[in-house]
């Protein structure tokens, strides 16, 4: 090699030299540090500072640590030489002297960090966290308040300072703050209404006065202020504590106040509907519908009040056959007035299941679905409902192939979608129904993946169903009686599924199938309104097989019969608090121990 290509490689490679050594001392130092020996740490960090100042804060903590207080005195001295002004040094020297017991200096070098505080977000932040990080929230309050005066409005760290309220149990504050940010920018409602959504659970005595604070500071806001951002504020704590009655009206002054036509109205319907608060949904869409024929959303609006409707009635379980012929008039006068169209199709579908499953008037819902079907402007999303609900209303009649047809069409042609997979479930049941076990089991095993809870949940259940019973019995004959039930059911001839039940637990007493038998006889015995004698065969589900997988779920359901139909409110928090007692691991416990805390009287969130 020449000499002068020679000595420019040792020219060039010094400073990586000099600079490997230092990197590999630090980065075993801070393995040190980072351990908890900060005894072996500490020379290294000596060695490291005067050419590394970057290593500060771990060599001054290796020195608290291990009490040398002298030498980190020094140190914060020799390190407030190279940047003076900063203001966590002086709290540095705080702490020193709080080693010290010599709380009074310490004090005054806290008062002088806060005296020294420049109008920088950065530092005034830094200082902030420096109080914070020694346990000082009070001088950390004290850091931003004065830093809000020295922004002069450009920066008021208003969720910095509500964190600490909250960290001191100050809830109004904390709120004030919040409330304050609201008011130089709407824009941060989200913001707002994430974090203070993770002010809420854990502890229903905190969570009611918290959301009792919550509401009375936002109602004298919005008495004080036009601002509509506190009254959407509102509504959504509303929800939050699923009080969609006060939401309801909160939403109404709004789209009052601002002139709306009625959208958040909708939304807001709608997800009183979802969390089963029919009333306050009807009343949502009520107020849309009074709008009159020429808003945007009356047609909605009289779509999901007659959904609201039907599953207030249905889904209580208390109809009579009037509350299902007045809705039967209902949809049918709302056809008639917006006519049959892609728009009205879901009303049309849910007219159809009407008739078919609770009026008996089978042949009639088939030619609205044909129509619905047939439209020429349908959604594809809609129609492939369609085709689902008519394939039932077939099967409901007896048509097992006409129905698996139009199954297996919605399944091709939505085949990724969350319908077809709905799809594949039904032809799974269809399969299970006929006895075609084994080609029912390979569909189901596919569902048990699905991204719906739903369809998978039912799709796991009905899988362990045959598996279970097919192992041990080789003929399926008492599957085969149990599948034939499950179908009678469905079609609503009750009384010939219950007597084809009779005979299975007869001629099978110590099949596996046994405890299904009963809790299928339940089920029945629940439709026709039959609630103690169905009470009784889940209790005997439970008793007689307490370690079976449909155990839990006949727990649960002797808990909603007692609750919703026998009106033994103590029976029903008994047999909710042994669900959660005996079954802790139950899908049911959680909807269990909200049952149970509402039954006691606690506000449920």
């Amino acid at each position: 090699m020449p000499l002068r290509k020679f000595f420019l490689t040792i020219f060039f490679s010094l400073p990586l030299l000099v600079f490997c050594q230092p990197n590999k001392d630090q980065q075993l130092a801070d393995q040190y540090f980072y351990g908890g020996e900060y005894a072996k740490a500490l020379p290294l960090y000596e060695k490291l500072y005067d050419r590394n100042p970057f290593v500060y804060n771990n060599y001054f903590r290796s020195l608290l640590e291990l009490n040398e207080t002298d030498k980190a005195e020094k140190l914060v001295k020799k390190q407030t030489k190279k940047d003076p002004g900063n203001p966590v040094l002086l709290i540095d020297l705080g702490q020193v002297y709080f080693r010290k017991n010599n709380s009074v200096n310490a004090r005054k070098q806290y008062e002088n960090a806060l005296r020294i505080l420049p109008p920088d977000q950065g530092v005034i932040m830094n200082t902030a966290n420096a109080f914070l990080a020694i346990r000082e929230q009070d001088y950390a309050l004290q850091t931003y308040l004065e830093g809000r005066k020295l922004m002069h409005g450009m920066n008021t760290f208003r969720f910095e300072i509500a964190q600490i309220y909250f960290l001191q149990q100050d809830y109004q504050h904390m709120l004030d703050e919040y409330l304050g940010a609201l008011e130089e920018n709407a824009g941060l409602l989200q913001s707002v209404q994430n974090v203070l959504q993770s002010r809420f659970g854990g502890d229903d005595e905190k969570d009611n006065s918290f959301g009792e604070l919550l509401r009375a500071s936002l109602l004298r806001k919005i008495q004080k202020s036009n601002d509509p951002v506190f009254a959407e504020l509102l509504i959504w704590y509303f929800v939050q504590q699923k009080d969609f009655e006060s939401a309801f009206v909160q939403a109404k002054a709004v789209d009052k106040r601002l002139g709306e036509s009625g959208s958040r109205l909708v939304s807001l319907g709608q997800l009183s509907v979802a969390n089963q608060d029919y009333d306050a949904g009807i009343k949502c869409f009520q107020y849309i519908i009074d709008k009159g024929k020429s808003n945007f959303y009356y047609t909605t609006a009289r779509m999901e009040m007659l959904g609201a409707r039907n599953k207030k009635v249905i889904e209580s379980g208390k109809y009579t056959a009037a509350d299902l012929e007045n809705l039967e008039k209902d949809y049918k006068a709302s056809i008639v007035e917006l006519g049959k169209s892609g728009a009205t199709a879901p009303m049309m579908r849910g007219l159809a299941h009407l008739l078919t499953f609770y009026l008996n008037k089978t042949e009639e819902a088939i030619t609205i679905l044909d129509e619905a079907i047939a439209l020429p402007d349908i959604k594809p999303s809609y129609r492939a409902e369609c085709k689902l609900e008519l394939g039932d209303a077939l099967l409901f009649s007896g048509d097992l192939w006409e129905s698996g047809l139009l199954y297996s069409q919605v399944d091709k042609a939505f085949k990724y979608d969350e319908i077809g997979r709905e799809a594949k479930y039904r032809n799974a049941k269809l399969d299970f129904y006929r006895g075609e076990f084994q080609w029912a089991q390979a569909q189901l095993d596919v569902l048990k993946s699905s991204t719906s809870q739903l369809i998978a949940n039912d799709a796991m259940y009905l899988s362990l169903l045959i598996s279970d019973n097919t192992v041990f019995d080789s003929t399926t004959d008492a599957l085969t009686i149990y599948s034939h039930a499950d179908l009678l059911n469905y079609r609503n001839r009750r009384g010939e599924a219950l007597q084809t039940l009779d005979t299975l637990l007869e001629k099978f007493p110590t099949h596996t199938l046994y405890d299904d038998a009963l809790f299928k006889k339940a089920e029945i015995f629940v439709l026709e309104k039959r609630y103690r004698e169905a009470d009784s065969l889940y209790g005997n589900v439970v008793s007689g097989f307490p370690t079976g997988i449909i155990s839990d779920d006949a727990q649960f359901r002797r808990a909603q019969i007692h609750e919703k139909f026998l009106n033994d409110t103590a029976g029903a928090m008994q047999l909710y608090e042994e669900l959660l007692k005996n079954y802790p691991g139950s899908t049911f416990a959680v909807e269990a121990r909200k049952h149970y805390r509402a039954l006691r009287g606690d506000k449920v969130n």
